[in-house]
């Protein structure tokens, strides 16, 4: 019976076998798309007769094999020294305290694309206006020195004196163009950005970094790009590149954003461990970081209120002062209106405040050619429709209602006039609110007093068509005929000497600014004979000629008629807090090289506005 049950049990062994075998599937997959099948075990070769089989007693070292093969040995320890782990190499500690981000960073896991590569932009160009935009030629730039053109850009760290030079160079700036030779175009999109930004156009800058996919950005492209997203308060606008780069940075300023990024990404526990693991230092105080918390709890995830308290807080900075406006959080007396020129000209275009309260920033912006005559206009229409009561601000909507719609011309020039008067300092920036209530004045010899700030203010907004219906009415050689005789698009002859001493005679600003600035905008323009214009600049005790290396260089890109690049020196021969900065050899380059250049309306407006403002 037992030899019995054993030949069974071998046979239903084999039978099972051959049933397994028979029940596995067939691959349908092509090969090589499946899983490899594993190799047969090598068929021991048959014995001779009579060989007896090897016993496992004959080595007693070896384990044994009952009927099958060692494959692969058993690993055995290595002797010697164990080896050491590379340097730089953070601690179990140190990786324990790691974010996710910094780990995924130190491992190489971060991907560099955040979108998929067909959504994915070229940068062939790059650039938010096109030329059938008003913008630039795409390849005025691509076979131009990258030298010139870095140093052009470097150098424009500070806002322009001209409002007509600003709104050329922010032109220049934000068109699509093709990078210089020899340049990155990442590079070349930063330091457009980093430029934009100095002068104020922070909106501009942020539009110039969105063309560009995140993935691209280099380090000064990111720092361009923070700077520009404070500076529109758009704090989670920044999001993308800060959930990106995740640690690449570990400032505190960096860290707070990415608490609030993870917020708004739906991660508040995360947002709430990285706030909550920052502390005051050198570089943050209390304040910056419960302001970021109270921006990330808008996000709603978090369940946490957080109050500001602006104790002992004494400077207001622009970290600050973008966050404070975004959540509504309420200023304090000594902070509440800042008067530096960087926050007037953040609240212009900052949607999230009153009306009102954009007023002071809006006449500067306005002044500096950051906002336009309409939406100047635009926002004392909102004020005069949304405010209430008898304010300042509300009775200046008032009468510039009176200036579009009172039907005496006189009643409306008073009119224009009281709002010039209003403005505490330089009211060029009241003379952009007014232009096309200016423009709808007829031109009367009863108002010919005083013309020549109706026509700078219509200049001010480009209207030159407007302005020379003046032209039959104001004397010569007054102030109102010089910015005429500059802004006109054509002009016949030449003005003559006699003209120029005419107006050199009435000419009441200090060191006869105004007659210098006239004949270096009149040579320019082409409009005076060489000889005149010398003779006129010796009396006067000024030089044309060009005697520095960026004078030299606008003349080059002038005459071998490179808009793009007239308008980037321009802009580094403009900076400046007023025109008592800017000298008539700058003018007269600046306005020579956009002539020859093809910008003639631009050299025009830039020159009368210079006799307008000298």
């Amino acid at each position: 019976m037992k030899r019995l049950l054993l030949a069974g049990a071998a046979a239903l062994a084999l039978t099972s076998g051959l049933v397994v075998a028979a029940e596995q599937p067939e691959s349908l997959l092509p090969p090589g798309f499946d899983d490899p099948r594993p190799a047969p075990s090598p068929t021991p070769a048959p014995r001779p007769a009579g060989t007896p089989a090897p016993s496992s007693q004959a080595n007693p070292g070896v384990a044994p094999s009952f009927g099958g093969t060692v494959v692969q040995p058993l690993p055995t320890i290595p002797s010697g020294p164990i080896p050491a782990l590379p340097d730089g190499l953070p601690s179990l500690e140190d990786l324990e305290n790691l974010d996710p981000d910094e780990l995924d960073n130190l491992l190489g896991l971060k991907p560099r694309f955040d979108i998929p590569p067909a959504a994915r932009r070229s940068m062939s160009q790059v650039g938010i206006l096109a030329p059938e935009e008003g913008g630039m030629p795409t390849g005025a730039l691509a076979s131009q020195p990258a030298s010139i053109v870095r140093a052009a850009l470097g150098g424009t760290t500070r806002p322009l004196v001209s409002r007509w030079g600003h709104i050329l160079l922010r032109r220049a700036l934000a068109s699509r163009l093709e990078a210089p030779a020899g340049m990155a175009p990442a590079e070349f999109a930063a330091l457009r950005a980093a430029a934009l930004n100095n002068i104020g156009e922070f909106t501009v800058a942020r539009g110039i970094v969105q063309d560009v996919d995140t993935g691209n950005w280099n380090p000064a492209l990111t720092d361009a790009a923070m700077e520009a997203y404070i500076g529109t308060s758009d704090i989670s606008g920044a999001c993308p590149a800060v959930l990106l780069q995740g640690g690449k940075r570990d400032d505190a300023q960096w860290k707070m954003l990415q608490g609030i990024c993870y917020a708004f990404s739906g991660q508040a526990v995360r947002s709430n461990a990285v706030l909550n693991r920052l502390s005051p230092s050198g570089n943050v105080e209390r304040i910056d970081i419960l302001l970021a918390q109270r921006y990330a709890g808008a996000a709603g995830g978090g369940r946490r209120a957080v109050n500001v308290e602006w104790d002992g807080v004494e400077e207001m900075t622009p970290w600050r002062y973008a966050l404070a406006i975004s959540v509504g959080a309420e200023l304090p007396d000594n902070l509440a209106s800042p008067s530096a020129a960087y926050y007037q000209r953040a609240a212009a275009v900052a949607p999230m405040l009153k009306p009102s309260l954009r007023v002071e920033g809006a006449e500067r912006a306005a002044r500096e050619g950051i906002l336009s005559a309409h939406a100047y206009v635009d926002l004392f229409s909102q004020i005069h429709t949304e405010e209430g009561g008898d304010t300042p601000v509300r009775a200046t909507a008032s009468r510039l209602r009176t200036a579009y719609v009172a039907q005496d011309p006189a009643a409306r020039a008073a009119a224009i006039r009281e709002i010039w008067a209003e403005s505490d300092g330089d009211a060029f920036g009241r003379y952009v609110l007014t232009a096309y209530a200016a423009a709808r004045i007829p031109p009367s010899e009863d108002l010919a007093e005083g013309a020549e700030d109706l026509i700078a203010s219509m200049l001010s907004a480009g209207l030159d068509r407007n302005a020379m219906r003046w032209a039959s009415v104001v004397p010569e050689g007054s102030l109102a005929w010089g910015q005429l005789a500059l802004a006109q698009s054509q002009r016949a002859n030449p003005v003559s000497e006699s003209q120029i001493r005419s107006f050199w005679d009435n000419d009441e600003s200090s060191g006869s600014r105004k007659t210098q600035f006239l004949v270096a905008g009149l040579a320019g323009l082409g409009r005076l004979d060489p000889g005149v214009s010398d003779d006129l600049a010796g009396e006067l005790g000024v030089s044309l000629s060009a005697n520095s290396k960026w004078a030299r260089l606008i003349d080059k890109a002038g005459e071998v008629r490179n808009p793009v690049l007239v308008a980037y020196l321009a802009g580094v021969g403009m900076q400046g807090d007023g025109w008592d900065k800017m000298t008539p050899r700058h003018l007269y380059h600046i306005v020579s090289a956009l002539n020859r250049a093809g910008l003639g309306a631009e050299a025009r407006m830039i020159a009368a506005e210079a006799v307008a403002r000298g």
